[in-house]
């Protein structure tokens, strides 16, 4: 039954990836068909720059104010949750394609998955330690 389940996220989550993928080559393909269009004679580099600065600065107009509202509300631990998780994406599939670079194993969508979900089960534990130590505390300064 376990591995049922984890095959039906993996499959389901195989599939967002797979829309992500077709939306990026959508969006790559419209990008070099305007460059064509428009005879901006724009290379590879120039794009990628235009392209990547505008989506960060996209991404920054949203993440800022979200994050500065949880640093008002003192969530600083999910301001480091996220900034961890985000490291930890680039880093497992980092492995994933220095293994498939160094044919020192299979690059393999499901490790990367496996790791994350670590780091999800294991950041549920941490919280919740952390919580407990914060209830234990409080009951303290209350007596």
């Amino acid at each position: 039954m376990y591995n049922a389940r984890m095959m039906d996220n993996t499959s389901t989550l195989k599939r967002i990836v797979d829309i992500l993928i077709d939306i990026i080559y959508k969006t790559h393909s419209r990008i070099l068909s305007m460059n064509d269009a428009y005879e901006s004679q724009l290379s590879d580099k120039q794009l990628h720059f235009i392209v990547i600065g505008l989506l960060g600065i996209a991404m920054l107009l949203v993440i800022y104010p979200l994050f500065k509202w949880m640093a008002k509300k003192h969530l600083t631990v999910l301001i480091s949750w996220f900034y961890v998780f985000t490291v930890l994406v680039v880093i497992t599939f980092a492995i994933e394609i220095g293994q498939w670079y160094s044919h020192t194993g299979e690059m393999d969508f499901n490790d990367i998955l496996a790791g994350l979900v670590g780091y999800f089960a294991m950041s549920f534990i941490f919280l919740l330690v952390v919580a407990i130590i914060e209830l234990i505390k409080s009951i303290f300064k209350k007596k």
